[in-house]
């Protein structure tokens, strides 16, 4: 495993000047590094261990980037629950909880520390191992699809209100409610166009978790990785869904109903909190990501369908679906 040596942690540990940290956990993972989180964590050459781990991002004195691995996650929880806050927080790990130091960085930081070169990977003699670099979203693929994903449930209100439930097709072709009869209820028109996709491009970068611009000394006065990526561009179509299914989104719901049936790797589908009595679903698989909420509608993003959000109507079926998948899902502690 790269940077596990006494050498390289000695190298990070020593006056590392912390710019920002993330969890690493089944509940609340980096979505850009996986669709489940054991990927994420074979994405740092990491064991999905169970209680997961905190991920310090900095630079040593040389300006080199750092990856510090601890298991202290509460330490970390609290750092990032302050930072969020606005409130200083002095986040200095113990060496006794370091997992790992490794070299570079998994996700794009948009700071640097001050007085200390410009960020650069660490001399190979001492990272003993390629550096860890962020996932590509500058073109649209996994790693983007996720980031829109995770934009949408950021910002669910900004989307829904672009959905007129009327648009939402029954069988036989007429428009109802959201919740009207039938099977799984679709976009009738363009609710959700390829123009909305365009609008999650710009939100994911306007919401990136970018580092506060103060950061860049062990006091770790800072939070949040620009892990955040553009959703893609406008489709030619500019259509959602179309009428009589559309063949994408039958095959989510159908992987994802068999999720219920037949658990997925941990951390594939998480719950988080909602207003309301509503919880916030987070679903990803193969090529899909879906994000619903408990007592309303669902957006599916594709691979194979870049920049296109497709709205899923709450229809006969859905509510039970989301209820089964909220009861299985993992949920922050």
């Amino acid at each position: 495993m790269a940077g596990t040596d006494e050498e390289a942690v000695a190298a990070a540990d020593d006056a590392l000047y912390v710019l920002t940290a993330v969890l690493l956990t089944p509940a609340k993972f980096p979505s850009v590094l996986g669709d489940d989180y054991p990927e994420a964590c074979a994405a740092l050459g990491m064991a999905p261990l169970a209680d997961g781990y905190g991920l310090v991002l900095g630079q040593d004195g040389d300006g080199a980037r750092w990856t510090v691995v601890i298991d202290d996650v509460s330490l970390v929880a609290v750092a990032i629950a302050s930072w969020d806050c606005g409130m200083e927080y002095d986040l200095s790990p113990d060496e006794r909880t370091v997992v790992a130091a490794l070299p570079g960085w998994p996700l794009a930081v948009a700071v640097a520390a001050p007085n200390v070169p410009p960020p650069h990977d660490p001399d190979p003699e001492i990272a003993d191992g390629p550096p860890l670099t962020p996932p590509d979203t500058s073109v649209w693929g996994p790693a983007q699809r996720r980031l829109g994903a995770d934009e949408i449930a950021l910002q669910w209100a900004t989307w829904r209100e672009q959905i007129d439930d009327t648009e939402f097709a029954t069988p036989g072709g007429a428009s109802g409610g959201a919740s009207g009869s039938g099977e799984w209820s679709e976009p009738g028109g363009s609710a959700a166009s390829g123009a909305s996709a365009a609008s999650a491009a710009d939100g994911a970068a306007d919401a990136a978790e970018a580092v506060d611009e103060d950061a860049g000394s062990d006091s770790g006065a800072g939070a949040g990785a620009d892990e955040q990526g553009e959703t893609g561009e406008q489709s030619e179509s500019g259509q959602a869904g179309k009428q009589g299914g559309h063949s994408g989104i039958l095959r989510v719901l159908a992987e994802a109903r068999a999720y219920v049936e037949s658990p997925p790797p941990l951390g594939r589908v998480r719950s988080s909190f909602a207003p309301g009595d509503a919880r916030t679903l987070r679903a990803d698989g193969p090529g899909w990501s879906l994000v619903a909420r408990t007592d309303d509608i669902a957006f599916v993003l594709l691979d194979d369908e870049p920049g296109e959000v497709l709205p899923v109507g709450r229809g006969p079926e859905l509510p039970g679906l989301l209820e089964a998948l909220d009861k299985m899902a993992v949920r922050p502690l």
